[in-house]
């Protein structure tokens, strides 16, 4: 690995440690309350998730980077560009999901967030194969994700749907 290597994986994890930074007294506890969903990771689960991701996402952009000869040049344009359109807005998406604010606006960056990762995926692919299947769990983790903020976005509209706390007997 080049001495580029730890910088393409390290940069990832830049967002999420100056969003924890902000926001870690308003973080909310969506998966902590009563009313959570029965397959809701821990919190740790979460966080360790999220990590390995950012690292294997940042070692995919460096195969890339790499396999298209470094540097700046013209053709890391599109397959660089898109991933750090894709990293900003994961990024954003993990602030939503952190503060869960707004489930409805998380859901919609987390479908484009969906979508520029599979466009990522698709322009890496004659790249560096490897590079692009790095970026599949990711997007399986999106889909758990999304399915958590969709509940969490539909529960804040339709208090019915919500799970309620079963109540232990006497």
């Amino acid at each position: 690995m080049r001495p580029q290597g730890p910088i393409f994986v390290g940069l990832p994890h830049l967002g999420p440690i100056l969003i924890w930074t902000v926001t870690q007294n308003q973080m909310s506890g969506w998966c902590e309350v009563p009313k959570k969903l029965p397959w809701c990771p821990p919190h740790k689960v979460i966080v360790l998730v999220w990590t390995a991701i950012y690292s294997v996402m940042g070692y995919a952009s460096y195969l890339v980077w790499k396999d298209l000869g470094g540097g700046f040049q013209w053709p890391l344009a599109l397959p660089l560009g898109l991933y750090a359109l894709q990293l900003i807005v994961s990024w954003i998406v993990l602030m939503l999901f952190l503060s869960a604010d707004n489930s409805g606006q998380a859901l919609m960056y987390l479908l484009l967030l969906f979508g520029l990762v599979v466009s990522t995926v698709c322009i890496w692919h004659p790249i560096n194969k490897l590079a692009a299947l790095l970026l599949l769990p990711y997007l399986a983790w999106l889909t758990v994700t999304t399915a958590i903020t969709y509940h969490l976005w539909r529960d804040s509209l339709c208090p019915s749907h919500q799970p309620q706390p079963t109540e232990k007997g006497n």
